[in-house]
């Protein structure tokens, strides 16, 4: 079965396809310093809706979905924009954690897994 590659770096591929499955990276917002928690998640869910795109699928074909935060106190806030985002009737399985990220700028990071 063959393997697609989709923004393929030295260290990671933003979005892998094999076979009916979609496997995004974790995904950070673009230009975050000075962001709030919820313009980086509304700044994360466009780059997924796009990835998806891509790879010939959407939101609501979400199987999984991975978040990471670096603070607990933020949690309602990145919730009402998952939330609002979220295809109704479509939730995903979905973990989220509290964690140090690559950059003190972020605050959250996401990755999800989609059927096609």
């Amino acid at each position: 079965m063959k393997i697609e590659r989709h923004e393929t770096g030295p260290r990671l591929s933003k979005a892998v396809v094999h076979g009916d499955t979609v496997y995004l990276a974790g995904i950070v917002a673009e230009a975050p310093k000075g962001k709030s928690m919820a313009e980086q998640t509304r700044s994360i869910l466009a780059q997924i809706d796009g990835f998806l795109a891509k790879a010939g699928t959407d939101k609501s074909k979400l199987l999984s979905a991975n978040i990471w935060i670096t603070d607990m106190a933020n949690f309602a806030e990145m919730n009402g924009v998952w939330d609002a985002w979220v295809a109704p009737g479509n939730a995903p399985a979905r973990a989220t954690v509290q964690a140090g990220l690559a950059s003190p700028d972020y605050k959250v990071e996401i990755m999800v897994v989609a059927a096609r």
